[in-house]
């Protein structure tokens, strides 16, 4: 059986929030867009960004730059933007040394997400991608976990979740028969069932992993 384990991106292995400041900054000031096209877009951008909000964007605004060029532009931007700690990469590579398979499952759209895991140096720490705009699905999406799964080659059985998101990610990878780990800090739903472990940091996932005893 393979030793799997896969981590949420955003708010677990990379730092989202302030990069979308950073990069939504340069992407206002390079367009002179108004207060409240800004405060528009930083709204809609909180959780997740797709290329449809900036043709929203565009069209509530009256932009003349297209949706496209806005789009490829944020994307560059949140790439360049996105950072992930030299411990929790130097951690990565740990697992990898310990004959782990790595995989990331995230929601957004499959061009940033993977922007990020380029621009971060983890898509060389990482064995295969899952990101819910590849079906148009969304964690915690049992289906997204098997795409996950498949692109690493390998099967469920014995994984684990890693993330901070209490529905998402440990209630996706609960349903997707995979232990979980929880990085608190989010509100926990009332009836979730509780996570295998609770941590403050995800390198104290990855230390828990690879304590890991296997048969």
């Amino acid at each position: 059986m393979a030793r799997l384990v896969f981590f949420d991106l955003d708010g677990t292995l990379a730092d989202r929030q302030s990069a979308l400041s950073d990069a939504l900054t340069c992407l206002c000031r390079s367009h002179s867009l108004s207060p409240d096209a800004e405060q528009w877009l930083r709204a809609a951008l909180a959780d997740r960004a797709t290329a449809d909000d900036f043709a929203r964007l565009r069209e509530v605004f009256g932009l003349e730059v297209s949706a496209g060029d806005l789009w490829q532009e944020y994307v560059h931007l949140m790439a360049a933007a996105v950072t992930c700690r030299p411990a929790v990469l130097e951690g990565l590579a740990r697992l990898r040394a310990a004959a782990w398979t790595i995989g990331v499952i995230t929601n957004g759209a499959g061009d940033i997400q993977r922007a990020k895991l380029a621009g971060t140096g983890l898509a060389d720490l990482v064995h295969g991608v899952a990101a819910s705009g590849d079906l148009e699905i969304r964690k915690p999406d049992r289906r997204l976990f098997e795409l996950g799964a498949a692109r690493c080659g390998v099967s469920l059985e014995g994984g684990w979740m890693v993330g901070d998101n209490p529905a998402g990610d440990i209630g996706g990878g609960h349903q997707a028969g995979l232990r979980t780990i929880w990085l608190r800090g989010r509100p926990w739903p009332d009836g979730l069932p509780a996570a295998n472990h609770v941590v403050d940091d995800v390198t104290d996932a990855i230390a828990i992993l690879l304590n890991e005893t296997w048969e």
